[in-house]
């Protein structure tokens, strides 16, 4: 049974057959999504990321540095506004990544960190973001599989990317 992606498109870049933002792509097991190793699994829904979320952010993890929360010299600072904390956005990789794919019939799945991350651009504060995940490498190991999966996170009306993450997630059957 092959794995299902809803509404589909062709991406541009690479001629590959992706879901659309907010279609979900569905792997029945976790032999499916074994299949699907260099596959691009889909993009998340669109966010936008408020101020509220930003001051929520800082008062959390106590960084209140004025590019994340003082509007009016963020004004003038050298990105023109508030930004979101990268962390922030990283934050956020759990629930965009359960709106590009989900994997059927698991015991769990279970974090198991990331090999890199980077922030190549910044989220100003009222844009919107969403995830593109691509399944790069999947290996079985003792305790399930490990699955390499490269998180692009997009910023709508830009190129570059906001946050580039190899995550590793352990899929168990």
């Amino acid at each position: 049974m092959a794995a299902s992606s809803g509404r589909e498109a062709v991406s541009p870049e690479d001629g590959l057959t992706i879901a659309e933002a907010g279609s979900r792509r569905t792997f029945g097991s976790l032999r499916e999504f074994t299949a699907a190793k260099g596959e691009m699994l889909g993009h998340s829904d669109w966010h936008e990321i408020t101020q509220d979320q930003v001051n929520a952010f800082a008062d959390v993890t106590g960084d209140h540095q004025w590019i994340h929360v003082d509007l009016e010299r963020a004004a003038s600072g050298p990105f023109g506004t508030t930004i979101a904390h990268g962390y922030l956005t990283v934050s956020l990789l759990p629930v965009l990544m359960t709106e590009a794919f989900r994997v059927e019939n698991l015991t769990m799945g279970i974090n198991y960190g990331m090999d890199r991350l980077r922030f190549p651009a910044p989220v100003p504060s009222g844009s919107k973001i969403r995830a593109e995940a691509t399944l790069t490498d999947i290996k079985q190991t003792p305790h399930g599989w490990l699955a390499s999966i490269r998180v692009r996170i997009q910023i709508e009306g830009q190129k570059k990317a906001a946050c580039i993450a190899d995550t590793l997630s352990l899929y168990v059957g």
